[in-house]
């Protein structure tokens, strides 16, 4: 039970942290413009450095050996679990502006802003490079197929990119570069000056915070009187939080993945679904407050099962 009581721990932590967003909503101290700040600095400045301090400090350069096996099992888990959410929309007969959002919100997990400080929390900064090589995997799908389905749900065509313009958008975002910095330097054995680790770990610090109030300030802008079960979001969240660890699981038995690594990717798979379905299904003309509601269920749900994984993962 000492695994329980700890997620529970972990978990509180850090839902007392997304109230703070919600406080801050509530009260006018946090507007759009502050959570398009937050956003902005997150993700291009203290998600790279949270990258380069965990890799570079809990990894070595024979640990990126077993890294490409890590990286492919991840991709087939949320290849299969985005093909068990196209067979539920089937099966649902969801209508076309929700069909792709569907899909997308049942296949992919929030791995930045709930899953980096949800896994350091319970696991603690080792397990940051884990988390690094599942949100290099997840991100894959989210800049392409996730994109092409909320697309296909909406009324705005998107100009195609091709395969170059796709490269260049996963290849060129802050936290992906900050993975690759991280391991350049492991391959090289590289070993940045104190001075600079210092600094990247008081931006590092900074993630856990700031990425949960921004997930609390979201759940005030959908507004708690608008969290309903819309159709097809039960089945959507027995997808995402039940079923997409157990692929997971089972992949990571087949493969050989164990330990701290298997542990810190079922987490992931069974995390929220990731926020930037809602800004897509807004962009596209999908149905956004679909995307919303179910985004903000995940969120509060995970606060649920993941206490319940950690018994189950011992």
């Amino acid at each position: 039970m000492a695994e329980f009581f700890n997620a529970v721990a972990a978990v509180l932590m850090l839902f007392s942290l997304m109230a703070v967003g919600y406080a801050l909503g509530w009260m006018g101290w946090m507007t759009a413009a502050e959570k398009k700040f937050i956003s902005r600095f997150v993700v291009n400045i203290a998600v790279p450095f949270n990258c380069i301090v965990g890799l570079v400090n809990n990894l070595n350069h024979d640990d990126l050996l077993q890294a490409g096996v890590m990286m492919g099992s991840a991709m087939v888990s949320i290849a299969l679990t985005l093909l068990l959410g196209a067979g539920a929309a089937v099966l649902l007969k969801l209508p076309k502006n929700q069909w792709g959002v569907f899909v997308s919100m049942a296949g992919t997990s929030n791995t930045l802003f709930i899953g980096l400080p949800l896994s350091t929390q319970l696991f603690g900064e080792v397990c940051i490079p884990f988390v690094m090589v599942y949100y290099l995997s997840s991100s894959m799908f989210t800049q392409s197929l996730v994109v092409l389905l909320v697309e296909r749900s909406g009324t705005v065509e998107r100009k195609g990119v091709g395969l170059v313009g796709l490269a260049k958008d996963i290849f060129t975002k802050p936290p992906i570069l900050g993975v690759l910095a991280g391991v350049l330097m492991l391959v090289l054995d590289i070993q940045p000056p104190a001075l600079f680790m210092k600094f990247a770990g008081y931006m590092s610090n900074t993630v856990t915070p700031l990425a949960l109030m921004y997930c609390g300030f979201i759940v005030y802008e959908v507004g708690l009187k608008k969290l309903r079960f819309l159709r097809g979001i039960p089945t959507m969240l027995v997808i995402r939080l039940f079923l997409s660890p157990l692929i997971c699981m089972g992949l990571c038995l087949l493969v050989g993945i164990d330990g701290l690594a298997r542990n810190v990717f079922i987490v992931e798979a069974a995390l929220p679904v990731v926020s930037q379905i809602t800004v897509m299904a807004g962009a596209y003309g999908a149905d956004e407050e679909y995307a919303a509601i179910g985004s903000c269920l995940s969120m509060l749900g995970c606060f649920f099962t993941i206490p319940v994984l950690m018994v189950l993962l011992g």
